[in-house]
């Protein structure tokens, strides 16, 4: 770029800013929050209605729902592993230790992004890897999507998009009835995922073809316990 370019361009920017405010950019001179009066959700909001419309969904989408309670999970995760014949399963370095206590002989693969201890998974081994095992974010219900930002105990998103097989742990606190609902609890700074079921993709004859773009397999574990 020129001096003349640059004169021009930064002349244009100064143009297009005269009428902000001075110290519009700080946080205390945000704009105010927008109306926005129309129905946030179509769902009755209690946890059972919200629980039953995510399956229900999730299922539409042709992702295999499973149900447990806190101190099921282990044995459910590690019956889904088996069923599917999983011997490597890759796993963030965060996820809840309890989660991995019934996957018997399973090889474990663990995501260290630190740099403490081994390194991050490549894509060429995720490719070798048969499952990985992840938590969420959130739910959203009336959607049946499951949203992944790499918070606490999901990761890298190249740990869900390689393995031909995920299998997803959605606690009921996490579960939402819409994406008005949603959308206030996520981090628009964040690397987001949003799943709603397994990879698939039609041609022109509308041929369906799952596990193109991502897990041709979609195991999704919700995770509610009885009230105290």
């Amino acid at each position: 770029m020129t001096n003349d370019s640059r004169a021009r361009v930064l002349a244009r920017i100064r143009t297009a800013l005269a009428d902000v405010p001075a110290g519009a950019d700080s946080p205390a001179a945000e704009d105010p929050p927008l109306r926005r009066p129309y129905l946030p959700a179509h769902l009755p909001e209690d946890r059972p209605t919200l629980l039953a419309a995510l399956a229900e969904n999730l299922a539409d989408y042709r992702a295999h729902v499973h149900r447990a309670t806190t101190r099921e999970l282990p044995e459910v995760i590690g019956r889904l592993l088996r069923e599917h014949g999983t011997r490597s399963l890759a796993v963030p370095a965060d996820l809840p230790a309890g989660w991995l206590s019934a996957v018997g002989d399973v090889r474990l693969h663990t995501d260290r992004t630190d740099g403490t201890d081994g390194s991050a998974l490549t894509a060429e081994v995720l490719d070798r890897i048969d499952s990985a095992l992840t938590g969420c974010t959130l739910a959203v219900a009336e959607t049946g999507t499951i949203v992944l930002d790499a918070g606490p105990g999901q990761g890298r998103r190249i740990l869900t998009l390689v393995p031909d097989h995920h299998v997803c742990v959605v606690r009921a606190e996490q579960v939402v009835a819409s994406l008005p609902r949603a959308l206030p609890r996520l981090d628009p700074a964040r690397p987001q995922t949003w799943i709603s079921g397994p990879s698939a993709t039609s041609d022109i004859e509308l041929d369906r073809v799952e596990g193109v773009h991502g897990p041709r397999r979609l195991d999704v574990v919700l995770v509610a316990d009885p009230p105290a």
